[in-house]
């Protein structure tokens, strides 16, 4: 007989929410699993690999999107995994970029606190650089 799960199985088996799992299954990342004769879905090793695959592209930062079209590949098993390189490939471009815009912003933030004079916050540089200009104007 083939191993069976509820809903709290399959979410605590794959460290998912309940509401998240449900999610999955109206997005149609997760195929919608039959119900008991109680009404209870009903899920099987088929749900719990492939949702265990879908958290682990999302912890891997893979948007929903691109996790949709790496489950489809990976239905392709014949198929050569050069469309999935070029995905990794660019989630990876993505990240590299975040990465120095991260690096950038930690770069602006470290001169703000530099130029700080410990004073009061009528004249704090840091909350001047943060507020709003328009024509040379603070707008706050």
């Amino acid at each position: 007989m083939t191993q069976t799960y509820t809903i709290g199985e399959l979410g605590r088996l794959t460290d998912t929410k309940v509401e998240t799992v449900r999610y999955y299954e109206r997005i149609g990342l997760l195929p919608h699993p039959p119900r008991s004769s109680g009404n209870y879905r009903v899920y099987d090793g088929a749900h719990l690999g492939r949702l265990g695959f879908i958290r682990r592209a999302r912890e891997l930062g893979f948007p929903l999107d691109q996790v949709r079209e790496l489950l489809e590949l990976a239905g392709q098993e014949a198929r050569s995994c050069e469309q999935v390189d070029e995905l990794v490939q660019a989630h990876v471009t993505d990240i590299e970029r975040r990465i120095h815009d991260l690096q950038t912003l930690r770069q602006e933030l470290t001169q703000l606190l530099a130029q700080c004079q410990h004073g009061r916050v009528a004249e704090c540089r840091i909350i001047e650089a943060l507020q709003p200009h328009v024509d040379g104007k603070i707008t706050a």
